[in-house]
């Protein structure tokens, strides 16, 4: 069941677009803002809740990489793989992350700290390497740095 404040946040949205259904993204986003990530069941409270159908939002949810359908650690690591950042040291930089962290793409830590996944551009091929951590854009990327910037998101 949506939450008061989840309800609240999607009205929200559905006031400033012509149609209930063009919600769909913002409210996978305020969903999974407060539960971390979009399960089965609240792609069937969203669907409800808009009047679509589960396999809409489904197919939104599956559409976005931003829009975690699986639980994710605490924080999430996007690793950009573009032919930009490969060619400027992805390979290196990911094979630095899978050592210090212990997990490959798709994992999650077993603290629960860190998943790991790839993506396909972060828009700044004129910096690559570059990664996110979640809402934090880092480029240039170093492997010297990873120590330092890992600690920021004890």
């Amino acid at each position: 069941m949506l939450s008061t404040t989840e309800k609240e946040a999607i009205d929200h949205e559905i006031g400033l677009v012509p149609h209930k259904r063009a919600t769909v993204i913002e409210a996978l986003k305020i969903v999974q803002q407060h539960r971390g990530w979009i399960s089965d069941d609240s792609v069937e409270e969203i669907a409800h809740y808009l009047g679509i159908s589960p396999a809409e939002v489904d197919s939104v949810a599956t559409f976005y990489n931003l829009i975690f359908r699986k639980p994710v650690g605490r924080h999430v690591i996007l690793l950009c793989d573009s032919i930009s950042c490969y060619v400027m040291g992805y390979k290196s930089l990911y094979a630095a992350l899978q050592r210090k962290l212990q997990i490959s793409f798709g994992q999650t830590c077993p603290d629960n700290r860190f998943t790991l996944l790839p993506n396909a551009c972060l828009g700044c091929c004129d910096h690559a390497p570059a990664m996110m951590i979640d809402k934090d854009l880092y480029r240039d990327i170093t492997i010297e740095q990873l120590d330092d910037i890992l600690k920021k998101y004890a």
